[in-house]
């Protein structure tokens, strides 16, 4: 199981929220290139960014600075990335520029059309991004609740073709509360994809309970504010990993 560190952008600045909230911004670092390289060098085996300003504007708003994290880290670290995607063309420039996998979130659920299309289009580099509170779904960075109930678009984008799929509590994001384990089980056992976990990593005995769930088909987690306030170590968090999915 992956234990997949963070980096949130605004303003080409990587930061973390609490709930999602872009007034609760803490700037962890200037030079987003300079901390991709890092996660690398620490032996991560994927990464996270997000594009804050794009989640909300609809569009990227950090593509600079993130084909400047792409260059840095080169093919070593694969790269998913979310926020603010909402057309092909989009993917396509960011799977030209290195980028992995692509993370649809507000689209999928606003547009799944757009969603199929881009599966059929990118076989294998497509995850879908679903954020929940209280088991309905939220978008546009999720400063929109929605009605929607993520077991049922889960099993929906299921049929699509998409390659994973992130799943967010985002009553726990930033908040350093662990994982949902329980929300998040219940959403393993209804699909077949792989799930990653995210929202709220805070410590190893967090990594140990999210492993639990490697044979629903939980095949990372994600850990941002832990790592950078230095209540999380990423060495000791992935080994703790390796350890429990060896020992299952």
């Amino acid at each position: 199981m992956l234990i997949i560190p963070a980096i949130d952008l605004k303003d080409g600045r990587c930061v973390r929220l609490q709930q999602g909230d872009m007034d609760t911004a803490t700037v962890f670092s200037d030079n987003p290139a300079a901390m991709a390289k890092h996660w690398s060098s620490e032996g991560a085996r994927r990464l996270h960014i997000v594009d804050l300003n794009g989640a909300v504007a609809g569009k990227p708003k950090n593509e600079k600075v993130i084909r400047e994290m792409i260059k840095a880290v080169g093919d070593s670290l694969p790269i998913q990335l979310g926020g603010g995607i909402r057309d092909l063309d989009t993917i396509e420039s960011y799977i030209d520029a290195g980028v992995a996998y692509v993370i649809i979130g507000t689209a999928a659920v606003k547009n799944p059309g757009f969603l199929h299309d881009a599966c059929y289009a990118f076989p294998g580099h497509i995850i879908v991004g679903l954020d929940a509170k209280d088991g309905k779904v939220a978008v546009e960075g999720w400063s929109k609740m929605t009605g929607h109930d993520v077991v049922d678009l889960g099993k929906k984008f299921e049929d699509y073709g998409v390659e994973a799929l992130v799943y967010t509590d985002i009553g726990r994001d930033g908040m350093l509360t662990g994982v949902n384990v329980e929300a998040t089980l219940k959403l393993a056992q209804a699909i077949r994809i792989p799930i990653i976990a995210s929202g709220g990593l805070s410590s190893v005995e967090d990594v140990q309970e999210v492993c639990k769930l490697v044979p629903e088909g939980i095949v990372g987690a994600i850990a941002g504010r832990a790592l950078y306030e230095g209540k999380l170590d990423f060495k000791k968090a992935q080994a703790a990993a390796d350890k429990a999915v060896a020992a299952a």
